[in-house]
Formats: structure tokens, sequence, C-alpha cells
């Protein structure tokens, strides 16, 4: 019997820490220059915050995360222009729910407590390869991770017009708590 505890325990500590990423302490934020009268800067928000997380700073080749955001939470503190960016010139809501990233590795970074991740995202349907530095903080009741980093809207299809950016400056704050 203590041979198959101490089986699980290793085998727990061979693939990381796993974590459940929570709206409560999280922020998924973008901003966007818009151009309709005059330029100014767009804030908003996603919440729906869900996926699982596996990341241990001393073992990244065992570091994973697969996150979804819900399009429908959207929020730019204008009813009506979240409800157009939900519609399919934008996210296209009703046929694509979620934007999803899958990592597909993750690094340490020349900078002191920094990390790269590679991942795959998914919004409208388009899956493309990025990669950008985050910062994680580990604590007795979860993990901080805190990134920002920008995106061509047009590459994914989101939006066909001039009145905005093309990029869109993404803002990451994702407490994940301990499974």
């Amino acid at each position: 019997m203590a041979g198959i505890w101490l089986l699980l325990l290793l085998t727990g500590n061979a693939y990381g820490q796993r974590y459940i990423p929570a709206d409560d302490g999280s922020n998924v934020q973008f901003r966007v220059v818009n151009h309709l009268f005059v330029s100014s800067t767009v804030n908003g928000y996603f919440k729906g915050l869900k996926g699982t997380i596996v990341f241990d700073p001393n073992n990244l080749a065992t570091a994973s995360m697969d996150v979804t955001v819900a399009i429908s939470t959207i929020s730019t503190g204008i009813g009506l222009r979240d409800k157009d960016l939900k519609k399919e010139d934008y996210f296209n809501a009703s046929k694509f729910p979620v934007i999803r990233m899958r990592s597909v590795s993750v690094v340490k970074s020349t900078k002191a407590g920094t990390y790269i991740l590679n991942a795959a995202l998914t919004i409208k349907g388009v899956t493309k390869n990025i990669s950008f530095p985050f910062t994680a903080v580990v604590s007795d009741k979860g993990c901080l991770f805190k990134a920002n980093f920008s995106l061509d809207r047009t590459s994914f299809g989101v939006g066909d017009t001039k009145k905005i950016d093309n990029k869109v400056t993404v803002l990451l704050q994702v407490f994940a708590k301990k499974q």
C-alpha cells in the first residue's frame, strides 16, 4: 500500500501542480483604438474563464495550459457596442462561443522570473500560433499569471472595418486555484 501512495506522489510531482483558473481574482482585458469620430481607446474585458493549467517553475517540460473565455461575456461599458461585437462581423458568438488558448510549450525567459508561452490561440474558428512573455507567482492558494501582448485582430477575421486599429493589446491577470 505504501508503494502505491509513493507512486501517486511521485507521479503528481512529475507532472507539476494542477490549477483551475478562476474569474474571481482574474482579468482578461483588451484595448483597441477606435477611429469613429475622433480616436479613442476602447477598454474591455471577458469573463467566463475556464480550463486547466499545469505549472511547476522547476519543471517547465510538464507545463500545459488549456483555457477559454466566453464571448458572450464581452463588456466594453457600452451595451450596443457589446451587442455588435457578438455579431458575425466581429466575434460571431453564436457560432464561436469561446476564445481558446492551448499551450504548445513553456520555456524560461532570459529575464528573471519570466517565462515564454508558445500557444495556439483560436478566435472565431481561426487558430494561430502566438508567443508572449508572462510572469507567475506561486503561493499556497494558487498561482497568479500576468502577461501583456498584442494581436492583429484581422488575422483572426474579427471585424472588417477600418474604424478600429488592427492591433489589439491583451492584458492578462489570471489567478488559478490549486486543484
